[in-house]
């Protein structure tokens, strides 16, 4: 990636991170909110690969620590993992449409939030483990599903990745 795609992502990861922290903190399903920033990993998995997508994870993950008090690095881990297996499977499929981005989207999210528990209670976070880890991956899926899209745009437009592939949506063609 070059220095302004390095600037773009960057921008993209604030962006990202602003609308985590000052709006989607505050939108709750049963005491659930959306986590945007697994989002983020899950697309550059997507659009760049399992390369990008761990690196993009990784530095995704470690800012997301930042404001969370559980063990330091177990997001960088998690949203790694997840950057990269995306990748791998994405890279599997020839032709993508835009349900199926959705669709990856809402699972990768999901498993991601089951794997950060996972991760959480093998690090001693026992607590993480919990009845409710359905009902978070659910929601943190949807959420993701809504935005799977937009997010796919900005990531394409950080990574310098071409956006002419076309895309039949819910409101028609756009490019």
């Amino acid at each position: 990636m070059t220095a302004v795609g390095r600037a773009r992502m960057s921008l993209v990861i604030v962006g990202a991170l602003v609308l985590q922290l000052a709006f989607l903190g505050w939108f709750r399903v049963q005491g659930v909110h959306p986590d945007v920033m697994v989002l983020l990993a899950v697309v550059a998995g997507m659009v760049g690969g399992p390369d990008r997508g761990a690196i993009v994870g990784f530095v995704v993950g470690l800012v997301t620590d930042l404001f969370l008090q559980t063990p330091f690095g177990l997001s960088a881990l998690t949203f790694c993992l997840v950057g990269y297996a995306v990748g791998l499977v994405q890279g599997g499929v020839l032709r993508t449409s835009w349900w199926l981005s959705v669709a990856t989207a809402a699972a990768a999210s999901a498993a991601a939030e089951i794997l950060y528990a996972l991760l959480g209670g093998i690090v001693g976070q026992s607590q993480m483990i919990s009845d409710r880890l359905w009902l978070i991956a659910g929601v943190v899926g949807a959420a993701n599903a809504v935005l799977a899209v937009p997010a796919e745009r900005a990531v394409r437009w950080a990574m310098e990745l071409s956006t002419s592939r076309a895309r039949v949506g819910a409101v028609g063609r756009w490019r």
